[in-house]
């Protein structure tokens, strides 16, 4: 767990943030509220979270828009975001990790599941470790630079912040140019085994990253998984 973790709780229930910032400070995490996507971005300036706890379903700017515009400020240092859904919603996890979206918590949740959960995603804010990480914050790869300290892709000319798990796919795969990673092995590396996701998951990270990319550098192995090409 990151010492003294800041939690943003994101949601238009009082009663729903109140349960859950009160069993998340018993932990000792530092944790802030918000009503609505509009007063979460603002208060996301000065506490610099990292972890967000999102609802999707919320009046006015919904989850979904709310994580879009999250991911699109640098100063925020790529906070893990988690939607919270409560059963039966009309949510899809697809639409949640094309709006940049780490992981989902669904409603009413456990304390005990709560924490667990919450644990296990600080877990993952020191970043993606691989066996080519070295103490040299920049990773070039052909036309392509990964800057892990500041969590920016430089491709070419072009300066791109990704979300979390989009940056983290990317630096395990390029830490290895030519390695063929296996689904199995990407769930583990860049998710961790403690976080469920749908099997679609990694598919729609990778076509994201084609999207900003080009198509060029991730190449599918059908039946295995994935590598980086300079």
């Amino acid at each position: 767990m990151l010492k003294e973790a800041k939690i943003l709780l994101v949601d238009d229930e009082t009663d729903i943030t109140e349960f859950i910032g009160f069993n998340l400070k018993a932990e000792g995490y530092l944790v802030e509220k918000a009503q609505t996507g509009e007063e979460a971005i603002e208060k996301a300036k000065t506490f610099i979270p990292d972890l967000i706890i999102l609802d999707v379903m919320m009046p006015g700017m919904d989850g979904m828009e709310t994580c879009e515009k999250l991911r699109k400020m640098p100063e925020l240092n790529q906070p893990i975001i988690a939607f919270l859904t409560a059963r039966g919603e009309d949510y899809s996890q697809i639409a949640g990790f094309d709006a940049g979206g780490d992981d989902y918590i669904t409603k009413p949740v456990k304390p005990k599941v709560l924490v667990s959960r919450v644990k296990a995603l600080l877990k993952r804010k020191s970043g993606v470790k691989t066996s080519n990480d070295t103490t040299e914050n920049i990773l070039s790869v052909g036309s392509i630079s990964i800057d892990k300290e500041r969590y920016v892709v430089i491709n070419g000319s072009q300066e791109l912040i990704l979300p979390r798990k989009e940056f983290e796919l990317l630096l395990l795969l390029a830490s290895k140019p030519d390695k063929v990673f296996t689904r199995d092995e990407i769930y583990s590396r860049v998710w961790g085994e403690d976080i469920i996701v749908g099997d679609r998951t990694i598919d729609v990270h990778i076509r994201k990253l084609r999207e900003k990319l080009g198509n060029d550098h991730i190449r599918t192995l059908k039946g295995v998984g994935y590598k980086f090409v300079e």
